[in-house]
């Protein structure tokens, strides 16, 4: 993907308007517009720092799809759990660890189905 699909993608993902990145960036709405629709393809690199603050990403991720400061590219449901996470106060934490680690452990005694292996009867 190229920098208007990754810039829409993340805009749906954080349930931005281009208005409301016009006013986080100071850079014009139009503007903005016409990177989403494929006028200008590519900003010029100060408007696409930015950009990737206002959104908390990397100018790298918005061109590529990817960020090479981290291994693996977190999915937009991944970073969306690791944001509800961090809201969280710390008794809220453990308990979500707590149920994480109870689900991951049953899929890794099942195989990865998710169902159980023992019968009712």
């Amino acid at each position: 993907m190229g920098f208007k699909e990754n810039l829409r993608s993340e805009l749906d993902y954080q349930d931005m308007i281009v208005k409301e990145l016009a006013e986080k960036t100071g850079i014009n709405k139009r503007t903005l517009d016409n990177y989403l629709t494929g006028h200008n393809s590519v900003p010029a690199a100060d408007l696409a720092v930015k950009i990737a603050d206002a959104l908390g990403v990397t100018v790298e991720y918005l061109i590529t799809g990817r960020d090479s400061r981290s291994e693996k590219l977190l999915q937009p449901e991944e970073r969306k759990l690791l944001s509800l996470f961090e809201i969280l106060d710390d008794k809220d934490k453990q308990i979500v660890m707590t149920m994480i680690e109870s689900m991951a452990s049953r899929y890794a005694n099942d195989g990865g189905t998710g169902k159980s292996s023992s019968h009712a009867g």
